[in-house]
């Protein structure tokens, strides 16, 4: 008979609610709106980027080769995110099935950990150009940057692929309320009702090689290139120098620096309202403000742009 009660209450959750970002009414409404704009902002900046790269043989360049990689990646990253939480906003608490809550947990690990791979070779990128010049055709040629950015994608898809098997194949028996506006690693292990100590390890173990892997490289051609930079004999070479460096710090900085505080957290904690915050920090502020920041004093975008603007 206890057994039978026990089978009763650990029945398998059909669909995750997702309480969104905001749940007052005065709110809502601006909110959408905003982060409407965002989200076309964002479609829009990134699209140009990949237009001009694709459009302007001066802009066929590795740097440009990968920050095409990355605006394409940003586009699909603000998709997978940002129509749930406009429906959020919309509509009020919303009904995701499993199936799709599942998909968007593995787009969203796929993307984000793309993305850190990425951001760590544009990185060895700056370095090979800043510090070693004279060997920057050879260890960046075309087959190398498409080596990259594919080891980029492909290690993607695989550690998402582990790790959306590992805690999707939990069992969800209710609650099945996520305090978030998508499905978030956090989120989902807080309502599962089994052990996840292996998940948990998983989880920490591949956060630890994309996330802190990518660091360790990124920062390794950064101290590089500073010691390059310290040696080099006028102020304008500084300048030039780190002009070229400049917006990749910033965007990798912000980003880096709001994931790493997410993550540094024990996996199953509590979503909050700072950590939808900090959520909507990375999934939908830095994808608009990272073509901005990469053009903003880029002189041969400005000039490509020019051209695309006044063709003749």
């Amino acid at each position: 008979m206890e057994t039978s009660l026990e089978l009763a209450n650990m029945t398998t959750v059909q669909e995750f609610i997702l309480l969104g970002l905001s749940t007052r009414l005065g709110v809502m409404d601006a909110l959408f709106a905003i982060f409407l704009t965002l989200y076309l902002l964002t479609l829009l900046e990134n699209t140009l980027i990949v237009y001009l790269i694709c459009s302007h043989n001066e802009l066929h360049k590795p740097m440009y080769f990968f920050l095409g990689n990355l605006s394409c990646l940003e586009m699909c990253y603000v998709s997978v995110t940002m129509p749930s939480l406009l429906l959020g906003l919309w509509t009020g608490p919303c009904h995701v099935p499993f199936t799709a809550c599942t998909i968007q947990l593995f787009l969203f690990i796929f993307l984000i950990g793309t993305k850190c791979t990425l951001l760590a070779s544009m990185a060895y990128d700056r370095y090979v150009a800043i510090c070693r010049p004279l060997h920057y055709p050879l260890l960046m040629r075309p087959q190398v940057c498409l080596g990259l950015a594919m080891t980029s994608w492909l290690g993607g898809l695989l550690i998402s692929l582990i790790k959306t098997t590992c805690i999707m194949s939990l069992s969800y028996c209710g609650p099945n309320v996520l305090n978030h506006f998508f499905c978030d690693v956090s989120p989902l292990l807080k309502l599962s009702c089994t052990h996840m100590a292996l998940t948990e390890l998983v989880d920490f173990i591949f956060a630890i090689i994309i996330f802190c892997g990518s660091l360790v490289v990124a920062l390794a051609s950064y101290m590089a290139i500073g010691r390059a930079v310290l040696r080099m004999p006028s102020a304008a070479a500084h300048c030039k120098a780190l002009s070229t460096c400049a917006s990749h710090l910033v965007v990798m900085g912000i980003f880096y620096s709001v994931v790493l505080f997410m993550y540094s957290q024990a996996s199953s904690i509590e979503s909050t309202d700072i950590n939808k915050v900090l959520s909507v920090v990375y999934t939908a502020v830095t994808p608009m403000c990272s073509p901005i920041v990469y053009c903003l004093r880029n002189k041969e975008v400005h000039t490509a742009i020019k051209k695309t603007l006044r063709p003749h």
